[in-house]
């Protein structure tokens, strides 16, 4: 979105249109709906705007639920927003340490600030980008006086000092080229503000720092905890806390969220991997964020469980035992890895519906799924790794 779409989009005519619309969500109805909106000689500028908002509203639900239906968007904003159940716990972290006041320096199209605002705590908001930076005072605007947005870059508001107006600060680092739309990944060294900026303010102040869950885990602080988080089944995202929103003794965890349900699992250090062992009764396959978190060890021994393989996240097991932090499938046979031959077994079993896993080899699940020809009524889980150097099929049934 640009300046003069936004402008004609924020407007009462602009706004009521938007809220009239019925939902956008294929490309028949984006067409459909231009042609009616021109035939009624809106201009192009508010066309474009209300149409393109109309659609990441129905994209929006994904993250932000029901609130999407009162919010504006830019695409790349959308894609790189917080979403709002994560935002919220959040935020329950800088309440839960006393914090009242937080600066929110890249707030983008206020996703944190939303759960910020949402739980009473007094929000500084400012962005770099201005068409940015009004998206999120529209949005943010039901807050009222408990929340200011500003269009600034994140190092300006700080002073030379190094202090901020509020107790706390929340850093979202640009990790992506500049623009509403299409953007691209930028490397470490080129987030803005920098990594190093970043650091020495969460060394000055208590911060939460948010980052792509592949960040290099050598260039993490030793003195911060680390939080990977996943969200229904994706690693969503790393944050890095400081100060008192950082937990006693705690330098790694993941958080694994299910809907309104989330478990977490926390250590003072990476933990150590259990040995390899046998193909038990059981696999298990970690989280991912217990897989960068580097807790597999932790969750193996709760489940009497060890290694499959050096260096793949597979674990097996004997117990009848599962937890939150692994999808468990209990094994029934393992099965040639030739795919003529496994399509065969396959079909004999009666398997027509078939989830596919890997890990450790290299196979394309799509490309491999029409060669395999399934036929039948029954449904089971194919588990292709390796064990022992030689590749291996699995056929598994996932356990509640």
């Amino acid at each position: 979105m640009e300046m003069a779409e936004l402008e004609a989009l924020l407007t009462p005519e602009g706004l009521r249109l938007l809220d009239d619309l019925p939902p956008v969500v294929s490309s028949d109805d984006v067409a459909r709906t231009v042609s009616r909106l021109r035939a009624a000689r809106h201009s192009p500028d508010l066309v474009s705007a209300v149409v393109g908002q109309a659609r990441l509203r129905e994209r929006g639900r994904s993250k932000f639920g029901a609130f999407a239906e009162r919010m504006l968007f830019t695409r790349a904003g959308l894609e790189q927003a917080t979403r709002l159940s994560i935002a919220a716990r959040h935020a329950g972290r800088f309440r839960a340490a006393g914090i009242t006041s937080v600066a929110d320096l890249g707030c983008g199209i206020g996703g944190d600030a939303l759960g910020f605002a949402a739980l009473g705590l007094q929000v500084a908001a400012v962005d770099a980008d201005e068409v940015t930076a009004a998206i999120a005072a529209y949005n943010l605007a039901p807050f009222g006086d408990l929340v200011s947005v500003r269009h600034a870059r994140a190092e300006d508001v700080v002073d030379s000092g190094g202090g901020v107006s509020a107790e706390a600060v929340w850093l979202d680092p640009a990790r992506r080229t500049a623009g509403h739309g299409e953007t691209s990944r930028v490397r470490a060294e080129d987030y803005t503000p920098s990594l190093d900026w970043s650091f020495a303010l969460a060394e000055r102040i208590p911060a939460g720092i948010k980052l792509g869950p592949g960040f290099d885990r050598t260039a993490i602080p030793d003195d911060v905890e680390a939080q990977w988080i996943s969200a229904d089944g994706s690693t969503i995202e790393l944050v890095l806390w400081s100060g008192r929103l950082a937990r006693e003794g705690v330098r790694r965890a993941a958080l694994v969220v299910h809907g309104e349900t989330a478990h977490e699992l926390t250590a003072g250090e990476d933990a150590a991997d259990e040995p390899v062992r046998e193909l038990g009764a059981f696999v298990h396959e970690p989280d991912g964020a217990i897989i960068r978190a580097r807790l597999i060890g932790e969750v193996a021994r709760s489940l009497e469980a060890g290694m499959l393989a050096d260096g793949i996240a597979y674990l097996t097991s004997d117990a009848a035992l599962t937890s939150p932090f692994v999808s468990s499938f209990r094994v029934r046979e393992v099965l040639p890895f030739d795919p003529k031959q496994l399509g065969a077994a396959l079909r004999a079993r009666g398997i027509g519906v078939l989830e596919i896993k890997k890990r450790g080899v290299d196979v394309d699940p799509a490309a491999l799924r029409p060669r395999l020809k399934l036929r039948g009524s029954e449904s089971a889980t194919l588990i292709l790794t390796r064990i022992g150097g030689t590749r291996t099929a699995v056929l598994a049934d996932r356990v509640s």
